[in-house]
């Protein structure tokens, strides 16, 4: 019966299907895929780490492992990125990422709008020169936002070419006046917005010079728009806090409420008035435990007093009697007695 191979074909196939297994085995463990169960785990530290994650811009090059942290790679990533670093590699152009152990194709794709390659690391095909490459980030310094060019926004770090140039867009159509309206922005994130604000200029507004100041008891949302220094959402505030408290009694309670900037109170101020007639008041005899709890000024501590003793009691007829009973403090007190009407006990009392 005839051979399929001589001797000599035999021999080297012998030879080489060992050697070929062990080359196999070297490229799977050298170049380990990420298992089911690292991907799972690094899927679980990411959901838990959601709020937390604040994409910008960064250059794989330099950042450090809080910055890699803070883009939401997982410790791990982090890790794996430092050691590639660490080992002498240098990341040329942006797919270069991908090259690091535990970086996948849906973190690269993530990131991949926020990656800077600088100019001492790059050598880029042109495609990359203008979307990817920067040069070092300027200092930013104080601008007018009215005025600032997508080109400055750029060279500050601030944002990405497409995301400078939105803005642009958003501003002229928009216009914008404070930091409420800077941050309604959609390519605007808190953490942009919050490192920038210390050196935007806005745009000085008009006052309502010769004009008739707003009544802040009674004045709709379409009213304080027209108040230089009050954004859509301060309105909301403003109304809300106005229905809890039951109306302003004079404006500096203005500076109670979250959101109003030093800078737009003062503004704020000379634009309008109180009228405390307008005041709504409680009957702290015969008012809801629900109806007391929303009022600002009394504590959970205090209003846990006053039910216990109104029950036992009845009620009061001066707010001087709460003072005594040590429902209230002094200050409390001074607080809520514009806002507090004692309803007549005498039914009460002839029981």
């Amino acid at each position: 019966m005839a051979k399929f191979f001589s001797d000599r074909e035999i021999r080297a196939l012998v030879l080489f299907l060992p050697l070929a297994t062990l080359v196999t085995l070297a490229i799977i463990f050298i170049r380990p895929k990420t298992t089911p169960e690292m991907a799972q785990r690094i899927t679980e530290e990411l959901e838990s780490r959601k709020d937390s994650i604040a994409p910008h811009p960064f250059d794989p090059n330099t950042a450090d492992f809080d910055e890699l942290r803070l883009l939401g790679l997982s410790k791990y990533q982090a890790v794996s990125l430092l050691k590639y670093r660490a080992a002498g590699k240098i990341f040329r152009i942006p797919e270069d990422l991908t090259l690091c152990y535990g970086i996948d194709d849906s973190l690269y794709r993530a990131l991949r709008p926020y990656i800077r390659i600088g100019r001492r690391y790059a050598i880029t095909p042109q495609k990359y020169r203008h979307e990817q490459l920067i040069a070092v980030p300027l200092a930013p310094t104080p601008f007018r936002i009215d005025t600032v060019s997508a080109r400055y926004l750029r060279a500050i770090g601030a944002l990405s070419k497409r995301q400078a140039e939105a803005f642009i867009r958003w501003r002229d159509l928009s216009g914008i006046r404070d930091m409420e309206e800077l941050r309604a922005c959609y390519v605007i994130s808190d953490s942009v917005a919050t490192a920038l604000e210390p050196y935007i200029i806005f745009p000085e507004q008009p006052l309502r010079v010769g004009k008739i100041r707003i009544e802040l008891n009674t004045a709709d949302s379409a009213t304080l728009r027209s108040i230089v220094g009050i954004g859509e959402k301060t309105i909301g505030r403003i109304l809300q806090y106005r229905e809890r408290l039951g109306g302003f009694l004079h404006i500096e309670q203005l500076s109670e409420i979250p959101g109003i900037t030093e800078r737009n109170y003062e503004k704020i101020l000379q634009q309008i008035y109180c009228d405390s007639c307008e005041i709504q008041k409680i009957d702290i005899n015969f008012a809801s435990p629900n109806e007391l709890a929303r009022h600002p000024y009394l504590a959970p501590r205090s209003l846990r007093r006053l039910l216990k003793q109104r029950q036992l009691k009845g009620g009061w007829n001066t707010v001087e009697e709460l003072v005594k009973e040590n429902i209230l403090t002094r200050e409390e007190a001074a607080r809520l007695a514009p806002y507090l009407q004692f309803g007549s006990l005498s039914g009460h009392n002839d029981r």
